[in-house]
């Protein structure tokens, strides 16, 4: 069973659209951990159907290397991100960590990410869940 850590900050709305998406489409033939920045996004990502929750740069430091997948925002990577949310730490696990980041070019911070066209986050996370992931929870025809 893959291990996937959805980490969010501020409110956790992205992480939640992302969890709930996610246990729609596989159920529970994975495992999703919610890795808040703080108590509220962990409290809402919860509620969005995460099996487990942390919350904090040392939760998250402690369980990003632990984790086959690691999807949210591309902030997660941005040191101070999130109105400084995102510490220098967590930054630092979440890019370190072996696992495969799946990540959404959505952020606060002035930064332009280049050759990505704007999509409200419905599309973005019907493209992260249907495409991308699907490539690491359900072994393509050729490779079973």
């Amino acid at each position: 069973m893959k291990k996937i850590a959805v980490v969010d900050g501020q409110g956790g709305g992205i992480g939640s659209v992302i969890i709930k998406k996610i246990k729609e489409t596989y159920g529970e033939r994975v495992e999703v951990w919610a890795l808040g920045t703080n108590a509220i996004a962990t409290s809402q990502m919860l509620k969005a159907g995460a099996n487990k929750g942390a919350t904090g740069p040392s939760a998250i430091c402690h369980c990003a290397p632990k984790v086959d997948i690691i999807i949210g925002p591309i902030s997660i990577i941005i040191s101070n991100a999130m109105m400084g949310e995102v510490t220098p730490e967590i930054a630092i696990a979440v890019g370190s960590s072996p696992a495969h980041k799946l990540l959404l070019p959505l952020t606060q911070e002035p930064i332009s990410i280049i050759g990505v066209v704007k999509e409200p986050l419905p599309h973005l996370v019907d493209l992260l869940v249907n495409e991308h992931l699907k490539h690491f929870i359900e072994p393509s025809e050729g490779n079973s």
